[in-house]
């Protein structure tokens, strides 16, 4: 298990190179004007930071308060800047030598101010949606499933816990082939989450999908009958006769001859809804005939061109 500071040293690592670390610090030292950070206020006045990690860690890493898990200190060293070159090798080092960055940097940066943006749980959701599309201008943008995840945060974190166990299993991972950048922009859990929209929430054709799954997304996690259990196995058993019959070639073009190219949405929306929806009568059917099922139907979507 790893501990809060090996996840937020992560964080930094993949967020941000030393040459944004030091132009972050170079703002500081400016005086320019910092893009709020935005924090979810619970029932209990307790706050859980939704959008600033990037700014915040290069702060602590920078000045030595986040520290490697074995309570090692690694100075940061800042790079050149077109308006301050003299940052050029210095870190924070509070011991007088030349790599230092000086008494009076340290003050200006201790000094420095980065409002708070506080959204509270009376709060509309699609309203603070709204807030964070507009307002996320710190570092980088987040994509519409990481502004989804910090309105599931603020609305059910067991639901939003529970869309990160889903998009964990081994099955969905094999078949879905989610390369990396798209896991680490959270489309793993945005294709959780079509799969649990369209199975709940009927879609009114012609509805942009991202204004459709942000409003399931509030139904889903408010509506107290939805069972995450009740869905969460009929999920298992979706993705596990996908993985068995096709692995990863379960959501990819048919040219004739074999299933080949990347993962497709519009085939991934059709293939697992429809098998989720009959998921009882298929299990009916012997291992082989399950299979032969399975393909016969992915390949007629291509001779078909049912909407794809």
């Amino acid at each position: 298990m790893k501990s809060a500071t090996q996840i937020l040293l992560n964080g930094i690592q993949h967020y941000l190179c030393s040459t944004t670390k030091t132009r972050f610090i170079e703002s500081l030292l400016l005086g320019i004007p910092i893009p709020p950070i935005f924090v979810f206020q619970n029932d209990d006045g307790i706050w859980e930071l939704i959008d600033g990690l990037q700014r915040l860690s290069t702060v602590f890493e920078f000045t030595g308060i986040l520290r490697q898990p074995e309570g090692e200190f690694a100075p940061t060293y800042l790079e050149e800047t077109e308006f301050l070159p003299s940052l050029a090798g210095k870190c924070w080092s509070s011991e007088e030598n030349d790599n230092g960055i000086g008494k009076t940097n340290q003050l200006e940066i201790k000094r420095a101010r980065m409002r708070v943006e506080i959204l509270r749980k009376k709060s509309d959701p699609l309203a603070k949606y709204e807030l964070f599309q507009r307002l996320n201008t710190g570092g980088t943008k987040l994509s519409e499933q990481e502004v989804r995840n910090c309105i599931a945060v603020m609305l059910n974190k067991p639901f939003y816990e529970w869309l990160k166990q889903c998009a964990d299993n081994p099955a969905f991972i094999t078949t879905v082939t989610q390369t990396e950048p798209t896991v680490k922009k959270q489309m793993d859990i945005e294709l959780v989450l079509r799969f649990i929209a369209f199975r709940n929430i009927p879609y009114k054709t012609g509805l942009d999908v991202h204004e459709y799954l942000n409003d399931a997304l509030v139904k889903i996690a408010k509506e107290s009958s939805f069972s995450m259990e009740k869905e969460g196995e009929i999920f298992k058993r979706t993705f596990s006769l996908l993985d068995r019959v096709m692995g990863e070639n379960a959501f990819k073009r048919w040219d004739g001859k074999k299933f080949k190219g990347k993962f497709l949405m519009s085939v991934f929306e059709v293939i697992a809804i429809g098998i989720s929806k009959n998921i009882d009568q298929i299990e009916k059917m012997s291992r082989e005939k399950q299979a032969e099922f399975v393909v016969e139907k992915s390949k007629s979507l291509w001779s078909d061109r049912i909407g794809l």
